[in-house]
């Protein structure tokens, strides 16, 4: 995709409000992946000549801003999911965010995060060591990785969390961490108890996995469980009606094209990542169908 000046204009004013998120723009850009200071600084001055368009796309993605115009809809667990991050913000609390793979928890999440101050997203994965997990957390707070070993670095990361106002911390895909890794939650959960919110999000893998380290009396679990309210926050199932409504804001009008778009998504356990896809191949065939008529 050919980005445009109009495209490199939002993509700065999103990193923008990114870095307003953090105590200055050199933290901000050590949250990114692969991106410097000196072309977070050169972004932010309107100075994009010699930044390449993968680079602002990476930006782009990096900090939740969407090129594709894809509208965002309030569904029911679109609000539900808002509910856990906003409650856990402000009044401190642990929760265990739960639902099916493409419902919605990552977009709410990033957009959450866009859209509040002091809210950290951390993306969680099988191979992580303690050391990955430690070095995440503090690159996403704008905190020092480097040069310090590694009780330093949690420490100097949990120590900038704790200062600020009503911090939050989303570590998705938490049923993907080892025991080893989740473990080491109990420690950032006793150095950060009354002073920041933190929300794990997972699909129902981890009720079984819950229950198997309960019921064979697995390290940690009962202190994890305890910690987490011993319950998990269930979303719901996505509805034909939270499709029927995407459709219809990014554009779809024909009927027969929305019909179409339901009738893949139920075949597809109604996966919102699906819908996308769809809806969008949908436009696009729409679009082709109007230039052609156009040439005729």
């Amino acid at each position: 995709m050919k980005l445009t000046l109009t495209h490199k204009d939002a993509i700065r004013d999103a990193l923008l409000s990114y870095c307003d998120n953090y105590p200055s723009r050199s933290r901000a850009s050590e949250s990114l992946q692969d991106v410097s200071a000196a072309t977070v600084s050169q972004i932010l001055n309107s100075k994009y000549t010699a930044i390449s368009d993968d680079m602002f796309t990476r930006i782009a993605v990096q900090i939740g801003f969407s090129l594709d115009n894809w509208t965002l809809t309030e569904s029911d667990n679109f609000r539900m999911a808002t509910y856990v991050f906003s409650d856990s913000q402000m009044y401190k609390n642990v929760t265990w965010l739960v639902g099916d793979a493409g419902c919605g928890k990552t977009t709410t999440a990033i957009e959450f995060r866009r859209s509040h101050r002091n809210v950290y997203y951390i993306l969680c994965s099988e191979d992580m060591k303690r050391s990955d997990f430690v070095r995440e957390i503090a690159k996403q707070v704008g905190a020092p990785t480097d040069g310090t070993n590694l009780r330093d670095t949690l420490e100097y990361a949990l120590s900038m969390i704790s200062f600020l106002d009503n911090p939050l911390l989303i570590f998705d895909e938490g049923d993907k961490l080892t025991d080893c890794v989740l473990n080491y939650f109990i420690s950032i959960y006793n150095r950060l108890e009354g002073r920041a919110g933190i929300v794990f999000m997972s699909t129902d893998y981890i009720k079984r996995r819950m229950e198997n380290g309960l019921r064979y009396n697995k390290k940690g679990y009962k202190e994890i469980n305890s910690r987490i309210g011993r319950r998990f926050f269930d979303l719901n199932t996505t509805t034909q009606n939270d499709i029927y409504a995407i459709c219809k804001a990014n554009g779809l009008e024909n009927e027969a094209e929305i019909k179409q778009v339901i009738k893949d998504a139920a075949s597809t356990d109604n996966d919102l990542r699906r819908v996308k896809r769809v809806v969008h191949a949908q436009k696009r065939r729409s679009e082709s169908r109007v230039q052609k008529g156009e040439a005729e």
